[in-house]
């Protein structure tokens, strides 16, 4: 961190003292989650995960009774001029398309939120603006890109009480892919993945283009933030800012697959505390997801041969984590249902 500190791009310094000076989470909330808990019908630690998710709730809320009562789904939709070298098999226009979609209600994400009470919300970013192509020129200039960082951290004035962020831009694998790169070390080859589903000749294009723009901005690559502007797009910036800006107003974070995890990194290259507050619900079906969540020391909830993006295993996240506090909220205790405890 110090390292990041001493040489913090200057359009980003209030970004970098806002991850250097961390809310930490309450503990004291924690022990009074387990303490009700050792006292349910069930035996000890029984529930496993889902009452560990309970005290991530409470942590990082900073209350001892966490609650869900605005659950939301953040997508931040962007796109890219990386998408004119054939990258994707979808042309850029599906981005708006889909945006559409989302809102009414035809998305996958969409139905998974209705169902289980998720508020869902898109956040376009300058959708007729791509960014740069960057296998020859930057993404976005820093200032720009710290403005939309900025934004990005506006995504919680309807103040949730879990943030489920996702996104939506064609191209936006290939931009991921160039961002583990450059973060973590390795090629195209071994960073790209099918995304919207290219066949073997459209990975091998993928992977040329990642190692074109890791070629071109070889020099400029030295501070996580630069990696962001030079090789990043919007949504990347966006959901960054969330992630910020919901560390300081005590709301825990899902964040989603391969998209959104690159994301995620960005903020981890730079302090890995960052992410304390952060769970990744879904290892992607994306072939290189799984190494990004190693690099980070992270693991997905859940396992569901997914790559769809746009939030849908980070809402399915807040599933599991809805279930479990329902059950640690309503489920009798040993008293009140007359259950005898262990006696040894």
């Amino acid at each position: 961190m110090t390292e990041f500190v001493e040489n913090m791009p200057t359009p980003f310094a209030d970004f970098g003292a806002l991850m250097g000076q961390l809310p930490s989470g309450s503990q004291s909330a924690v022990d009074e989650v387990r303490a009700r808990d050792a006292k349910l019908t069930k035996p000890a630690g029984s529930l496993g995960q889902l009452e560990f998710l309970v005290e991530f709730l409470a942590r990082w809320q900073e209350k001892p009774e966490p609650t869900l009562n605005n659950p939301m789904v953040a997508i931040f939709a962007g796109n890219h001029g990386v998408t004119a070298n054939g990258v994707s098999p979808f042309p850029p226009e599906v981005t708006a398309q889909m945006v559409a979609n989302f809102s009414a209600g035809g998305a996958a994400i969409s139905q998974i939120s209705k169902l289980h009470g998720l508020n869902l919300r898109v956040f376009e970013l300058a959708l007729d603006l791509p960014t740069g192509d960057i296998s020859v020129q930057e993404a976005l200039d820093e200032r720009a890109c710290a403005a939309t960082i900025a934004y990005g951290m506006e995504a919680i004035a309807g103040e949730p009480d879990l943030l489920c962020i996702g996104e939506m831009g064609i191209g936006n694998t290939t931009i991921a892919a160039a961002i583990l790169a450059a973060l973590f070390g390795g090629d195209g080859e071994d960073w790209v993945g099918a995304g919207a589903g290219v066949d073997e000749a459209g990975l091998r294009q993928k992977a040329i283009i990642v190692n074109r723009a890791l070629a071109l901005h070889k020099g400029e690559l030295g501070h996580p933030f630069k990696v962001l502007s030079r090789l990043g797009g919007r949504e990347f910036a966006a959901m960054l800012g969330a992630i910020i800006a919901a560390r300081h107003h005590r709301i825990p974070v899902v964040v989603d697959g391969f998209v959104a995890t690159a994301a995620a990194a960005v903020a981890y290259a730079i302090n890995p505390a960052t992410l304390e507050h952060c769970l990744f619900a879904h290892v992607s079906a994306e072939s290189a997801h799984i190494k990004a969540l190693k690099h980070m020391n992270k693991r997905g909830l859940l396992d569901l041969g997914m790559r769809l993006g746009e939030g849908s295993g980070a809402a399915l996240g807040a599933v599991l984590i809805k279930t479990a506090l329902h059950l640690h909220q309503n489920m009798a205790t040993f008293e009140e249902a007359a259950v005898s405890t262990r006696s040894v």
